[in-house]
């Protein structure tokens, strides 16, 4: 018998040493401080090289099926021309009501212009005092990005996508070099080709309205038309990206338009600080030597502020007008850089870029022709319209940590109990 209990507690004794040595995930290990601290790594995220996006690779999209863009389905439920504000999604309309009874969206009248004049304000309201703050009056509200840094040469195009965006593409690629779209949502619908030149070699993409009105002159649910379709038409044609940035056509903007911008869409106001007038090469305008000569002036200028420069790819003379400075802006030492890529190094709300791979799901308020893929990458419902972004991010409903009856960090208490009935039986044997 003593032999038998001998070898007995010869087996069982570095059993019950072993399952007696807390773990890392057990409820001892995490019941008492640690003298180890090591230091917060540099960043909270790996890198796009690092070897772990290999494993465990993320979406370039948000996980819903799209219509295929240039596609009949793609385009059939959005605006053929100016947007209709009786016939805006009734979300988008509850999140203006709301950012507006939450004071956060100025009771500004509208100005009126004639094509070509600038707009005016009803008689007592004065454009440039800090109430209306008006960008067309060269007001500059602080929350708005008129400079780029020091040094750089912000680029970035209007009124695409045309037939001439795909020569700037080219020209762009050709070089290695990316720039930011503003584009008009009426565009995107004519153009589907171009648009997609533009995003598939990893271009931003930016909301220029759907019809480039004086955004003005218009009365909030016109504004809201105008920015809405443009943004759900570049989210639904991306793979689920929601712009971060909008440009107001002529650059007409005020306190009113740019909050509702921000509180309901969540996009910043975008302006320039420089305009060479190649709108209007092919309007008798301006000349290609008059551009050029503005360019030169601006490259061989101060570095601070940065550049940025109104641009357009509106026709092959504006393109062009382009191309032949690209030698004065790499020759001057300017850095140039897509706009929407130089604050926060993220060209979309929910994105770091065209190509990434983490793109985070979102709501833009409605989504139109999507199929769900995942049940987890779910879109924003009606009862989570945000009143002050445009989108909430879908997260999946997190695992319980004790999901079964006996959780595995308490497991090894099981196995001590009979350790614990050898041992006293070996006292009494002995």
């Amino acid at each position: 018998m003593l032999l038998v209990w001998a070898a007995l507690q010869l087996v069982a004794l570095p059993i019950c040493r072993a399952v007696a040595i807390p773990n890392p995930t057990s409820g001892a290990y995490n019941d008492h401080p640690h003298d180890i601290n090591p230091p917060l790594p540099g960043l909270w995220y790996h890198t796009e090289d690092h070897p772990v996006n290999a494993l465990f690779r993320r979406a370039t999209n948000d996980g819903v099926t799209y219509a295929p863009v240039g596609s009949s389905t793609w385009s059939s439920s959005f605006p053929q021309s100016s947007p209709n504000p009786s016939a805006l999604p009734a979300e988008w309309v509850s999140a203006l009501n709301a950012a507006v009874a939450a004071g956060k969206i100025p009771n500004i009248p509208q100005s009126s212009n004639t094509p070509g004049v600038n707009p005016v304000y009803p008689p007592g309201v004065n454009p440039s005092g800090p109430e209306v703050c008006s960008a067309t009056y060269k007001c500059r509200n602080p929350a708005d990005l008129w400079d780029a840094p020091t040094g750089v040469f912000a680029s970035s195009f209007d009124d695409g996508p045309l037939p001439p965006t795909t020569q700037l593409v080219q020209f762009f690629n050709s070089n290695n070099e990316t720039t930011t779209h503003f584009m008009i949502g009426i565009n995107i619908i004519n153009n589907p080709q171009q648009f997609l030149a533009a995003f598939s070699s990893s271009h931003d993409i930016g909301v220029h309205t759907w019809t480039h009105p004086y955004m003005t002159t218009l009365n909030n649910l016109d504004v809201l038309g105008q920015l809405g379709w443009t943004i759900q038409l570049i989210h639904n044609s991306t793979g689920g990206r929601v712009p971060k940035y909008w440009r107001p056509p002529y650059g007409d903007s005020d306190n009113r338009v740019r909050a509702i911008a921000k509180e309901v869409f969540g996009m910043d106001t975008v302006i320039w600080n420089q305009d060479t007038g190649d709108w209007s090469l092919t309007t008798g305008g301006t000349t290609p030597q008059a551009v050029q000569s503005s360019m030169q002036r601006f490259l061989t200028g101060p570095k601070s502020p940065g550049l940025m420069i109104l641009e357009h790819e509106l026709t092959p003379q504006s393109v062009s007008a382009f191309i032949a400075a690209y030698p004065l802006i790499k020759g001057n030492g300017w850095s140039l850089q897509s706009l929407a890529q130089l604050y926060g190094g993220r060209s979309y709300q929910n994105a770091q870029g065209s190509s990434s791979n983490d793109v985070v799901p979102a709501g833009v308020l409605v989504a139109q022709n999507t199929t769900t893929l995942s049940a987890s990458r779910s879109t924003l419902s009606t009862s989570q319209t945000a009143t002050s972004t445009s989108f909430v991010v879908a997260t999946p409903t997190p695992t319980p940590a004790h999901s079964s009856a006996i959780s595995i960090q308490h497991r090894p208490y099981i196995w001590q109990l009979p350790c614990l009935l050898i041992a006293i039986l070996a006292t009494h044997s002995a």
